[in-house]
């Protein structure tokens, strides 16, 4: 059994956590807030930008995760200093730094999305996850510390914040029979990662002297389109007592989001990576599978958890 700290407590820190007990670890979590410390989960409030606020809470540890998930608006400004300050704390402690990370750097693909696949970005947001990897990167071979990374497509399952799923927050609409309204087009096949399985990668990350010196993608089931993921939904939530309603199924045009975004940041954030959305985006996961025998977990017990897990009155 070995120490493992984790940097964030969101739903990957926490499922990540649960991950890591279960195969016998030690686990201590940080964040700006705190928490209940449990039997087996430690929480330490933290600034994940104090390096040496960090190195001292990770000290002893065999690896250190970077779970932080800064406003999306605020990649730039708020991301740098977090990076580089958990870099130093691995390069102090001897952790190796496993980072969540995912296919942004990667710009617009031209065909399925594998780790070696050039990093192409030019809009804001793909810039900084490059930058994050090659300062990383760098440092690792500079023989200073030990860094992975795991690169997942969009998350999906009942651990996700329906706030944070394109799929998710589709539910309740879903069951009431509302149209359902998604960003760019319904029918482009897309790749979705499965918390557990996101959490499965990044522990066997920290755990396998394999894994340092470059980065892995999360397995994922076969590309299902948005509305094809949503009509597995639908399906799911559907029986001969509550049926639901036909499913309709249609994309936000692009104007509207740009109005949108002059009043939302986030949204204008959309817009800027809209090649995520207006063509295929999926991901070849067949390293990870190949190295450490992780596969994803098949996609009709994903949509039955993610339908088990919603709230009754969604």
């Amino acid at each position: 059994m070995a120490l493992h700290v984790i940097v964030g407590k969101g739903s990957v820190g926490t499922t990540t956590a649960a991950e890591l007990v279960a195969r016998g670890h030690e686990v201590r979590v940080l964040s700006r807030s705190g928490g209940r410390s449990t039997d087996t989960v430690e929480h330490r409030r933290v600034e994940a930008s104090d390096a040496e606020a960090v190195a001292a809470a990770a000290r002893g540890a065999a690896a250190l995760y970077n779970a932080v998930n800064p406003a999306y608006h605020r990649w730039a400004t708020d991301w740098p200093p977090v990076a580089a300050a958990l870099l130093t704390a691995a390069e102090r402690t001897g952790a190796v730094l496993v980072t969540m990370s995912n296919l942004y750097g990667y710009g617009r693909p031209s065909g399925p999305m594998t780790p070696e696949s050039p990093l192409a970005a030019t809009d804001v947001k793909g810039r900084v996850r490059i930058r994050m990897w090659t300062d990383a990167l760098a440092a690792h071979e500079a023989g200073r510390v030990r860094v992975t990374e795991a690169r997942a497509a969009d998350f999906v399952g009942p651990q996700v914040p329906a706030a944070h799923s394109h799929l998710g927050r589709q539910l309740s609409a879903l069951r009431a029979g509302r149209r359902a309204w998604v960003i760019g087009d319904p029918d482009a096949p897309r790749s979705w990662a499965y918390l557990p399985d996101v959490a499965a990668t990044l522990a066997t990350l920290g755990t396998d002297d394999r894994a340092p010196g470059r980065a892995w993608h999360v397995p994922s089931a076969a590309p299902r389109s948005q509305r094809q993921a949503m009509g597995d939904l639908a399906a799911a939530m559907s029986s001969p007592a509550h049926p639901v309603p036909r499913l309709r199924v249609s994309g936000v045009p692009w104007p509207v989001l740009r109005v949108v975004g002059l009043a939302v940041p986030m949204m204008r954030e959309v817009v800027a990576v809209r090649h995520q959305f207006d063509q295929e985006y999926v991901v070849d996961a067949s390293a990870t599978t190949a190295a450490f025998g992780l596969t994803a977990t098949p996609w009709e017990d994903v949509v039955r958890a993610t339908v088990g897990g919603m709230p009754a009155t969604a």
